[in-house]
């Protein structure tokens, strides 16, 4: 073979092959308390998907004669995202004269109070309060 192609003669033998079809597949390292690729994939899907309002928020909002202006709603998305981001789950959020309690993993406003409903209130069950 040498005859053939002088380049032949400048290649050395690397050893026996091994067969790695039956060795386990090898996970990257991951830090510590790092988020894996999958929970950042579904966090970045349920932070694309728009809020909803509970039937219950609704008619709060119906009675109270609450009307969300297109910015004003962009602001809640933005407080449910950033308190998502911070692993909150049940959040209050405040929003000029507003008040929502929200349901974060969910991405659902629970409930709605006006500036005449909060002077009074204690907000409960929440982990997290946003100010939008």
């Amino acid at each position: 073979m040498n005859e053939l192609n002088p380049l032949y003669s400048s290649i050395q033998p690397i050893g026996p092959i091994k067969d790695v079809s039956s060795s386990k597949s090898v996970q990257p390292a991951q830090k510590p308390g790092a988020a894996s690729f999958d929970d950042l994939l579904q966090q970045t899907v349920r932070d694309s998907q728009p809020i909803k309002f509970s039937a219950h928020a609704q008619n709060r909002l119906q009675h109270r004669q609450i009307a969300l202006s297109d910015p004003q709603v962009a602001r809640l998305e933005k407080g449910i995202t950033d308190a998502a981001g911070k692993g909150a789950e049940s959040s209050l959020v405040l929003l000029d004269n507003l008040a929502f309690i929200v349901s974060v993993r969910n991405r659902t406003v629970v409930t709605a109070l006006d500036s005449a409903q909060t002077n009074s209130h204690v907000f409960t069950q929440i982990d997290s309060a946003v100010i939008a």
